[in-house]
């Protein structure tokens, strides 16, 4: 080359990716530029060509983040990278067939401008800003066919043109002459490698991509999260024991007694083979299961009477041989882009005529290719039927080589130490290779299971783990009284408390699940002294207020502070009928307050006073790590209050709140969750709602149990978010989000303790309780609701990581794939979040909200006919559904 020769690239995904049969490529403009282009001729616009080729070549360093490193990736992570890639590779032969004809089209423009137009692009590829000499050979395929395209043109300016890609292409090959190894190493898995390659000016260049791209992320774009490997969940406190065999839902083998195998054969029945390996099998003892293809066995006519055949006679000497005959679907389709009529028929077709088998046959079912939609499982449960998956693949049916087939089953055996294994009936191969397994197996001790009917029957072998299940709060009824004053008689007026208690009230009966009929609330007028008292002496003791129950308590109105002879402050809540003149007389005393709490006969209270006192003397409890079962056993009277004596609550808050309450609202929200177990005690509530109070405002809240306390902990539960996001979801305004910004940057670590005041002006240290242990699943749904919080809040990375954590944590969560497509569609990356809205109907078709997502991602994407399908879906399941009229709207437009 004559500008810059290409002396050290490394290798062309183009070039070696298409010979290892791999991939490449992306789908929008990488979130950092490859490098910047430079600029087109004035007289003919290349820019849309620049862009493209911009575009291919992230897609290049993609594939090469994807498969470097790869030896170190788990079996899982490497099939998902391998998918990925190929997905890459196929979009970018598009995007290079795209750029080739536009090349095409401007050589063909007979411009005079289009050679000058074609030597900047050559500009960038020989010495664009930012790339690496290894860069440059993903251009390589789009030169040669750009060399083609100039040769046909014998004009003087043509043949210079010719000449400098000729040179250009041979600097390319000897550079890739020079990385052939290091290409070998990637494409080939690095399986082979037995010395370590010195490749510092590749390792440099590696190094400088994954500033670029993180496979993670790529992963993700792509609409794949890898899941956190299977952990042991927490200790149960009580449950009962699994039955040997059983797993809960889908069976993959996994829940079976260690070094326990279960022998299954798909695709027969064979003539020949099924019964050929039904012999092997008698010489070992070991029982077996025979997944049949319902058109192997015989048809149904018009009136669905079973005409059977050949094949059905091998099955009737199966089970005449004491071996399991189970559904494998009618016609080996992939159920999982199946529905309705044509779904049921390929599971209930088989299953009639495996009943005119044999009328016991198995209630077992597996899928082809194990691929499964939501659909198909919930039709195989009204069938009563069960799906049985594996978790060790023989892969007999691409091996030709049966010590190869015994090999790869036997390594796996050894790593699962117990399982399900997958065969097929109907090769050779697979005859050839089962003795050599059954003779290792018996010899290393494995024992084999077979299904007596409702489970995997194994003689002497132990049960799995006991399903754990959490311990919950175990409160009979939930009671409240909210009392909120802003129209005073003889006090200055306030303008938010009523707000701040109709906010509590409705926290605490749309997402707390307490009863409307048990929230008493009092609002200006009906907030008298007489009314307050009664509600405690009166309605709730009408109410029937039992030992198990628990009480909230929420006032919002003023607060005063009196000095008696003996010098101590005493506090008192201010009704609205009170006189500034006989506060003794016409306010309630916290002393009064106490001694309510004192004769509740309720488990647990807490009492949430939005006004600022001073006066009330305060104890503390402890906790240790079993909580919720020692929390059952003792009485617990917490206080929090917004602030001390002489200080004003401050209003003004978002929402028409004030800041206490505000803050408040946020920490039920689920940001007073300090350690992340999905339970909030009173002790988390203060200690996330005194420190940020006081960050932002003149306040001091105080906090701490009330005289005769027994240091039980009021606990909220948070509840399970379901909300799909979508274009309808409520965001915070500004200025909510400018404090909870303030307020979350005083957020305590979980662990730490944290000094507030008590009501006497002193300081007190508080810990929250050690975390309740929760599930995989409960942990997954608490990260998708924090998602929602932070999206709320505008927080796209924060929620983006949170909704991937929940995937990883569970990799089905339907919810948790709209939302995170949710967070994609909401910066416009519309590729992305249709993906993820894909992925959230896979796993859940049934959500018609997921379908508009899909539906407006594809539209704003310029996909104008996916988008017409996907609204037309959306009304199909919700034809008066909220957004109906905007979907018929869009589907006008489109």
């Amino acid at each position: 080359m004559k500008r810059k020769v290409l002396y050290y690239v490394v290798f062309t995904v183009a070039a070696a990716g298409a010979a290892a049969g791999s991939w490449i490529v992306s789908l929008k403009s990488p979130s950092q530029p490859a490098a910047s282009a430079p600029a087109a001729s004035p007289r003919m616009d290349v820019s849309a060509i620049s862009a493209d080729m911009q575009t291919m070549l992230a897609s290049y360093r993609k594939i090469i983040v994807l498969t470097q490193d790869e030896a170190g990736l788990s079996a899982d992570e490497r099939a998902q990278a391998n998918r990925v890639g190929q997905q890459l590779f196929h979009e970018n032969q598009e995007r290079v067939g795209k750029v080739e004809t536009a090349l095409a089209q401007l050589l063909a423009s007979n411009n005079p401008a289009r050679f000058e137009a074609l030597g900047s692009l050559l500009d960038y590829v020989e010495s664009g800003e930012g790339l690496y000499d290894a860069d440059r050979l993903a251009f390589r395929e789009l030169m040669q066919s750009l060399l083609a395209q100039v040769a046909k043109d014998s004009s003087l300016p043509a043949i210079k043109l010719h000449k400098r890609i000729s040179e250009d292409l041979d600097a390319l090959a000897e550079i890739e002459r020079n990385y052939e190894k290091e290409i070998r190493a990637v494409f080939g898995r690095f399986e082979s490698r037995s010395i370590e390659l010195k490749r510092e000016k590749w390792s440099s260049y590696v190094a400088y991509l994954k500033t670029l791209y993180q496979r993670e992320r790529i992963l993700k774009e792509y609409g794949v999260i890898t899941p956190y490997p299977a952990k042991a969940e927490p200790p149960a406190q009580a449950s009962q024991p699994a039955q040997a065999g059983v797993d809960e839902g889908e069976i993959f083998g996994k829940t079976l007694p260690k070094k326990t195998v279960v022998l299954t054969f798909d695709d027969g029945p064979h003539r020949r083979y099924s019964e050929e390996i039904a012999a092997i099998l008698k010489q070992y003892n070991a029982p077996a299961i025979f997944f049949s293809v319902g058109r192997n066995i015989g048809s149904l006519d018009a009136q669905g009477k079973a005409k059977l055949n050949g094949g059905a006679d091998v099955m009737r000497r199966l089970k005449q041989s004491g071996y399991v005959l189970a559904n494998h679907s009618f016609s080996h389709a992939q159920l999982s882009k199946q529905t309705g009529d044509g779904l049921k028929a390929e599971i209930l077709n088989t299953d009639a005529l495996l009943k005119a088998v044999d009328p016991q046959r198995s209630s077992l079912f597996r899928f082809p290719y194990g691929a499964r939609n939501r659909e198909g499982l919930q039709a195989l449960e009204n069938a009563h039927l069960k799906s049985v998956m594996w978790n060790i693949d023989s892969l007999d049916w691409a091996d030709p080589v049966p010590s190869s087939i015994a090999d790869r089953v036997l390594r796996t055996v050894d790593k699962e130490g117990r399982g399900i294994i997958l065969f097929h009936d109907i090769h050779e191969r697979t005859v050839k290779a089962l003795p050599a397994i059954l003779d290792r197996l018996v010899a290393e001790g494995y024992q084999f299971a077979g299904w007596d009917g409702e489970r995997f029957k194994v003689d002497g072998g132990a049960a799995p783990a006991p399903v754990q299940r959490t311990a919950a709060t175990g409160y009979a009824n939930s009671w409240a009284i909210v009392v909120g004053i802003d129209k005073y008689q003889k006090w200055p007026q306030l303008q938010y408390a009523v707000r701040d208690a109709e906010g509590v009230g409705q926290v605490l009966v749309q997402k707390f699940g307490f009863a409307p009929e048990r929230v008493i609330t009092l609002k200006n007028e009906q907030a008298t002294r007489n009314n307050i008292l009664a509600a405690f002496h009166d309605k709730l003791a009408h109410g029937n207020l039992q030992p198990n129950d628990r009480i909230f308590v929420f006032f919002a109105g003023h607060g005063a502070t009196r000095k008696l002879s003996s010098g101590r402050d005493l506090g008192y809540i201010v009704p609205v009928d009170a006189d500034p003149n006989n506060l003794a007389t016409d306010a309630i005393p916290m002393t009064e307050i106490q001694n309510i709490a004192e004769s509740l006969p309720a488990k647990h209270a807490l009492f949430v006073m939005d006004a600022c006192y001073s006066g009330l003397g305060l104890t503390r409890g402890a906790a240790n790590a079993s909580f919720l079962r020692d929390n059952a056993k003792r009485l617990g009277r917490q206080m929090l209050t917004a602030g001390g004596t002489d200080q004003l609550v401050s209003d003004g808050g978002p929402n028409g709140h004030s800041v206490f309450t505000w803050t408040l609202l946020q920490g039920l929200g689920g940001k007073a969750d300090l350690n992340g177990d999905s339970l909030i005690t009173g002790t988390e509530l203060a200690a996330y709602v005194a420190p940020a109070v006081s960050s932002v405002s003149q306040q001091t809240p105080a906090f701490g149990s009330l005289p005769g306390s027994e240091g039980g902990e009021f606990v909220f539960e948070l509840p399970e978010e379901s909300e799909f996001l979508n274009t309808s979801t409520a965001q915070l305004s500004n200025d909510a989000i400018a404090l909870n910004t303030k307020l979350d940057a005083q957020a305590s670590a979980p662990a730490a303790a944290v000094v507030v005041k008590d009501l006497q002006g002193g300081e007190t240290k508080i810990v929250a309780p050690a975390a309740v242990p929760v599930s995989s699943r409960q942990k997954a749904q608490r990260a998708n609701d924090q998602g929602l919080l932070l999206y709320k809040e505008k927080q796209y990375a924060q929620a983006e990581a949170q909704f991937t954590e929940a995937l990883k944590l569970r990799p089905n969560f339907a919810l948790a794939a709209n939302n995170l497509g949710f967070v994609f569609y909401k910066q416009d990356k519309f590729l992305e979040a249709a993906r993820w809205f894909e992925n959230a109907i896979k796993m859940d078709p049934s959500r018609a909200i997921a379908y508009m997502n899909l539906a407006d991602a594809y539209a704003r994407g310029g996909e104008k006919d996916k988008a017409k399908g996907a609204y037309k879906t959306y009304l199909e399941l919700a034809p008066t559904g909220s957004q109906a009229s905007y979907a018929k709207q869009q589907l006008e437009k489109l």
